[in-house]
């Protein structure tokens, strides 16, 4: 395995400590000390973790994920250590990401049988989400204890489910494993996202107004290109905001960290450079003295909000520096040429 940690800056060094810091013995990276732990920002965290050369942290969460799997290949929303804390419903894209998190770690690392060892958990998790794929393509955002599939979809959701799928696909591949149903629904979720609109967004109110629906089909790899670059022109001015970074929502002035980090991703997917750097340069600002990051900032209030400096938010920062730096050897793995199929 690469040694990482000299190519670590001292700020993505603090950066890497605080989320280590705050890994429980059991294995779960919380929001920060005495939050929560779901399993998509704790499959980032993780992530994070790999980047910066912690990879037996990343180990330990990954069997924290084992260890909390349910029967049925998925997780509940939230949990408090090794207790439930939101068992409401399990959801989808939180559940595909764990596929995400081993491919990752397994393309800086190289480590087979660490990828042997927890594929049969993605295996699970990817045939829970795909249960709920429609014969349109789309996939349900997410299954009610109580009441079953909670039957609409996200755009951003099921964009972060189609990197999943690609990196499930990658695995299976690498192990020597069947995937032609990971496959064939891969393709049929991508053509839902680029051409079945009206598959998303049915029941409630669009969410359009998000960053997230704008640059994720980029960073998941569905967008490329020309089509990618015209895609942020689009509405660049709409969620970018001048020397500060990327808005969570169009109509509110806050900007937050790690959508802006997930933004300059997408960027250097499309081969923006110079717009990824500049963003970087400018959340800078952000970092606090114990290596961690602030939420989001209220611009017009001059205000950090909330009061809250999440691990997430650190591991993207650190994925966003790989891409930009190429610290780690998946600093492409957002790029498109970085796919299975």
């Amino acid at each position: 395995m690469q040694d990482i940690q000299p190519l670590l800056t001292p700020s993505l060094l603090s950066t890497a400590n605080y989320i280590e810091q705050l890994q429980l013995p059991s294995g779960a990276v919380p929001w920060f000390a005495g939050g929560i732990t779901d399993p998509w920002d704790h499959t980032e965290a993780i992530m994070g973790l790999s980047v910066a050369g912690r990879f037996a942290a990343a180990r330990r969460g990954l069997q924290w994920l084992a260890d909390r799997q349910r029967a049925d290949g998925a997780w509940f929303a939230a949990y408090n250590d090794s207790e439930v804390v939101d068992g409401t419903r399990a959801e989808t894209n939180f559940v595909a990401y764990a596929a995400t998190g081993l491919w990752h770690y397994f393309q800086i690392t190289n480590d087979k049988q660490t990828l042997a060892k927890y594929f049969p958990m993605v295996a699970a998790a990817i045939n829970f989400v795909l249960a709920q794929q429609q014969p349109t393509g789309e996939i349900y955002w997410a299954v009610d204890t109580k009441t079953g599939p909670s039957k609409d979809a996200l755009i951003t959701g099921c964009s972060s489910i189609f990197k999943s799928l690609d990196c499930a696909i990658s695995a299976a591949m690498e192990l020597g494993n069947s995937c032609d149903q990971w496959i064939q629904s891969k393709v049929l979720l991508g053509e839902a996202l680029l051409h079945k609109p009206e598959r998303f967004d049915r029941t409630w109110e669009s969410k359009a107004r998000y960053s997230m629906d704008w640059f994720y089909p980029i960073l998941s790899g569905l967008v490329n290109g020309d089509a990618a670059k015209q895609r942020l022109a689009d509405k660049w001015d709409v969620f970018v905001e001048p020397k500060l970074g990327c808005r969570c929502v169009s109509d509110q002035p806050w900007v937050t960290i790690a959508e802006t980090c997930e933004l300059i991703m997408a960027c250097v997917a499309a081969g923006e450079q110079a717009k990824a750097h500049e963003l970087f340069d400018n959340i800078q600002r952000f970092q606090l003295d114990d290596g961690s990051w602030w939420t989001g900032y209220v611009f017009t209030d001059d205000a950090h909000w909330p009061d809250e400096k999440p691990t997430w938010t650190a591991a993207a920062v650190l994925l966003a520096a790989d891409a930009l730096t190429g610290i780690s050897p998946a600093t492409g793995f957002f790029s498109p040429n970085n796919t299975a199929i």
